[in-house]
């Protein structure tokens, strides 16, 4: 297959101006996908002003114009499903089958704001005098500029892409730079949807080039990123300068709780969906497990052989369940974190060693179950991003809400039990921001998707996400 060339989309054209190329590698292959243009200030620029030319008429459309843009915007994604699904998978190396499924949802995001839009309501309020009015109106925030991460090439997108186009506001964003192909198709699906130009615009950027612009930008309203803490860090110290608006999605680092009464094929089964999607590289991805004493060794006689039976590979064989990791760096942290257990007393049990080829830059991680586990092993208190399930008995509730909670982090957290009372107690003790009782995946559009502590503000999904494109203005009329 020849290798895609996509320059910055800004404006509705592709921008290249001869500037330097960035490289796109498949990490199951080392092989070529495809070169993007790479720029940083002058392209942030551009398409910042394109956002800022098309803001005005775009936010002036009503609600069911946008809705409607938006729907055919679907259209044509789900048009181009498998083209979308395949560039996935040779970006990052996910499954073809994970890659089909995020195509879905992806364009669930849009699809459910372009509806949700038509319900940005204001309100009218009772005036402290007779010929007192107070009118409260919903406006859209403006131009948002957006960071995504290379996990979820497509879905981190449309996630605040949607909300963004629903509410009336103009969008850029840097995509990862390892994973740039899919924003870049999408960003033309749109403009053949009838998406004006300026309206989504991409730009692949340095990263401290392309956030200095957007800093300095006051057009620039609003800062959406989904990353790490320590560069969620970073953006928010920055943009306090202009006291810009910012959503920030950030590390986490999940436990999963297996209470006595749990039905362990059902905890055991949500356990694999959780930990080794996309290859243990989802930042809701369970990265500790705390499993009561009593059904400890029951519990791992039935998990060791769903692990064993994961299928290692390149993400287009069929029976591929685990891909990559998507490059070196990622690969030494889950082979260090692994050595550290072993080192402090762990016993591996299933996995424990990486399939590398370093010529190619080529770095896979065997699933792996590791087992006998405390809270001073560095997986246990590190957010891992691959495919290793750790598991620490416990014989208290409260010895398990300590441990669950002593984490500078709170994205989410996972309860499986059959009582309703043990399961509310858990769910309210926990200090995360989305607590899947029962559920592995709980990750839909509809719910608000966000934590707390270090793992970040605001929402992505339901009412929630749609509020933080939004401001609010009171209206004090005197007639």
């Amino acid at each position: 297959m020849q290798p895609y060339h996509f320059g910055n989309f800004i404006d509705g054209k592709s921008v290249e101006d001869g500037l330097q190329k960035l490289r796109v590698t498949d990490p199951a292959t080392g092989e070529l996908v495809g070169t993007v243009t790479f720029d940083g200030i002058e392209h942030t620029s551009l398409a910042i002003d394109a956002a800022s030319r098309a803001l005005e008429g775009w936010k002036a459309k009503t609600a069911s114009d946008r809705a409607f843009l938006m729907h055919k915007f679907v259209e044509l994604i789900m048009r181009s499903k498998q083209e979308l699904a395949e560039l996935i998978t040779r970006e990052m190396g996910r499954p073809i089958a994970e890659s089909l499924g995020e195509v879905d949802y992806a364009a669930s995001f849009l699809t459910w704001f372009a509806e949700e839009g038509k319900r940005i309501y204001g309100r009218i309020v009772p005036g402290k005098t007779e010929n007192h009015h107070i009118q409260v109106r919903k406006e859209p925030v403006g131009v948002v500029a957006a960071i995504t991460p290379w996990n979820f090439p497509a879905s981190m997108i449309t996630r605040k892409l949607g909300p963004a186009l629903a509410a009336g506001c103009t969008f850029l964003v840097k995509p990862a730079e390892q994973t740039p192909l899919a924003a870049l198709r999408l960003a033309q699906l749109s403009l053949e949807a009838g998406i004006p130009s300026g309206v989504f615009n991409v730009v692949c950027a340095e990263p401290n080039e392309f956030t200095k612009t957007i800093m300095k930008d006051s057009r620039v309203r609003k800062i959406s990123f989904t990353g790490s803490t320590e560069v969620g860090r970073k953006i928010m110290a920055q943009s306090a300068e202009q006291i810009k608006r910012i959503s920030l999605e950030l590390g986490g680092h999940a436990p999963f709780i297996v209470c006595e009464d749990a039905n362990l094929d059902q905890a055991v089964d949500a356990l694999v969906a959780s930990k080794f999607r996309n290859s243990g590289q989802t930042c809701v991805c369970t990265n500790r497990v705390y499993v009561h004493a009593s059904i400890y060794e029951a519990f791992i006689e039935k998990l060791s052989p769903q692990i064993e039976k994961l299928v290692v590979g390149n993400g287009f064989q069929s029976e591929t369940d685990i891909g990559p990791l998507i490059d070196r760096k990622g690969f030494e942290k889950v082979a260090r974190q692994v050595e550290d257990a072993l080192e402090k007393g762990a016993r591996c049990v299933v996995g424990g060693n990486g399939i590398t080829n370093e010529e190619k830059d080529v770095f896979f991680f065997k699933p792996t179950l590791l087992v006998d586990m405390d809270e001073h092993m560095r997986i246990m208190s590190e957010e891992t991003f691959g495919p290793v399930a750790p598991v620490q008995k416990f014989s208290s509730e409260e010895e398990v809400i300590r441990l669950a909670n002593n984490s500078p982090y709170g994205l989410a957290a996972y309860i499986f039990t059959q009582d309703v009372s043990r399961g509310y107690r858990l769910a309210e003790k926990l200090e995360y921001g989305i607590v899947g009782w029962n559920d592995g995946v709980p990750s839909t559009t509809q719910a608000p998707f966000g934590g707390v502590k270090q793992s970040g503000l605001g929402r992505e999904g339901a009412t929630e996400g749609m509020e933080e494109y939004l401001v609010t203005k009171y209206i004090s009329l005197k007639i």
